[in-house]
């Protein structure tokens, strides 16, 4: 057969839109990152600073590229998996013609690519962009000082590069459903298989515990090589959290729904609620995808708050600071806080399209469920309660589960940089910053159900139920 086309299998653009945007996201990060590294860089440099600045400002903007680019692959690999739950129908039909499924999964793994080199190579540019018109208004301002200064950093193309390949590697994870799609199912009428029923395998399970425990025993020891005064302490403390982190997305299966199931008991026992406590944990695949994004999101501004929160707290313990000395760090702390958590937003911000995007096209997916809720007498404003509160269980389950993490790993890692200068274990608790999670929280529930219910509201019953797609 000839080469299955990518809409046929992906559907409209709308529903892959978020591998453009997501792609796009970081691109554009990449370049205005590495200009600022540049523009840091040059300053030192004229301003009589050590050329070794720069290799350390690369090497963090690296750092920091890669977790938005892992971020985005997670978000990726979710909303390819979710936009094939969606069409397995259509893809089982395809088989019935003749397609085979491995051409069909290359289709796949095309669109998604295509699209997201699109949206890389858009927002690299458009990174650039800004960053030159920002630092030519710090130049004109007195604010840096004139130096030679890149206008494109010819980094951003290998950043573009590694951003569609991570996209192509995501999308070929995310399209394992296209193999599971067969002929009988177009004849059945079934538009998904029962993911629900699907165990997941003995290997998955060890794996995941044992990177858990793994990454668990190299945290607990680089707090204690932390209280040895050894430098090696944060390495071993970054090398943990990735360790356990791989780990936990690796088991979030076992673990998510039913952290979703708890949250929906307090959802209420009206038919909105009860619906909705349902479907949030109905496909646990589904719900899995719709929140470890989120998850990896809030881990990571948490992670950075609750670290200098208490470095921040351990500094008011040190003796040997005096009293000027004592401020001045506290603020140096302080700032480096809001700066690194400014940097990281990027990620999390990625993470919450990525939930927005997943509870829309769920909601796409379910036409015919809520026509069939409104023929049953359903109004319309308990269709978008119902929305509402199945986004409240999943991302309040996301924001609890990832500031538990991050409140952990910022937690050891301060420790294992000051544990040599502390009396006992210091935890940091950024209020300012958890308060400020929980209102993005609500924003983010507001926008992943407002458009996805007014759309679903719409449509008439008789529309929704004569929707076979």
């Amino acid at each position: 057969m000839a080469r299955a086309r990518s809409d046929l299998v992906l559907g409209s653009r709308r529903e892959v839109g978020t591998v453009g945007l997501v792609a796009g996201m970081c691109g554009f990060y990449a370049s205005a990152l590495l200009i600022g590294s540049n523009l840091l860089t040059v300053d030192a440099e004229s301003s009589g600073g050590q050329s070794a600045v720069g290799v350390l400002l690369g090497s963090v903007a690296a750092v920091f590229i890669a977790v938005a680019i892992y971020v985005a692959a997670v978000v990726i690999a979710n909303g390819v998996d979710t936009v094939i739950a969606g069409r397995l129908r259509q893809i089982a039909v395809l088989r019935l013609l003749g397609a085979d499924a491995r051409s069909l999964r290359a289709a796949v793994v095309r669109g998604a690519t295509r699209v997201a080199a699109m949206g890389a190579v858009t927002g690299v540019l458009a990174g650039a962009l800004v960053g030159d018109v920002t630092r030519e208004v710090l130049v004109a301002r007195g604010s840096v000082r004139p130096g030679d200064y890149t206008w494109f950093p010819l980094l951003s193309v290998l950043a573009a590069a590694i951003i569609t390949s991570g996209a192509a590697a995501a999308a070929w994870t995310g399209s394992r459903a296209v193999l599971r799609a067969t002929p009988a199912q177009a004849l059945l009428g079934a538009s998904v298989p029962l993911p629900e029923t699907r165990r997941v395998g003995a290997l998955r399970r060890v794996a995941a515990f044992g990177l858990i425990g793994f990454g668990g025993l190299v945290l607990l020891g680089a707090a204690a090589v932390g209280e040895q005064g050894s430098a090696a302490g944060f390495l071993l403390a970054a090398f943990g959290a990735m360790t356990s982190g791989t780990g936990i997305l690796l088991g979030a299966r076992l673990v998510v729904p039913a952290l979703v199931a708890l949250a929906s008991r307090l959802l209420g026992s009206d038919p909105p609620s009860r619906v909705a406590a349902r479907n949030a944990v109905r496909e646990p695949g589904r719900t899995t995808r719709s929140t470890m994004g989120l998850v990896i999101g809030v881990t990571l501004v948490t992670t950075f708050a609750a670290g200098f929160a208490a470095l921040r707290t351990a500094a008011h313990s040190w003796d040997q600071l005096s009293a000027s000395q004592a401020v001045q760090t506290d603020e140096i702390l302080r700032n480096v806080s809001v700066i690194m958590i400014c940097v990281v937003l990027v990620s999390s911000a990625i993470a919450a399209v990525g939930f927005v995007s997943t509870m829309s096209l769920s909601v796409i997916q379910r036409t015919r469920e809520i026509g069939l809720l409104r023929a049953l007498g359903f109004t319309a404003g308990q269709v978008r309660a119902m929305i509402t509160k199945e986004s409240v269980a999943l991302s309040a389950t996301a924001v609890t589960f990832g500031m538990a993490l991050g409140l952990t790993y910022g937690a050891l890692g301060a420790q294992s940089l000051v544990g040599f200068q502390t009396d006992g274990f210091v935890w940091g608790v950024p209020g300012v910053v958890l308060v400020a999670i929980a209102a993005a929280c609500v924003l983010l529930v507001l926008a992943a159900s407002w458009v996805p219910s007014s759309r679903a509201v719409a449509i008439a019953p008789v529309e929704a139920l004569r929707d076979l797609g």
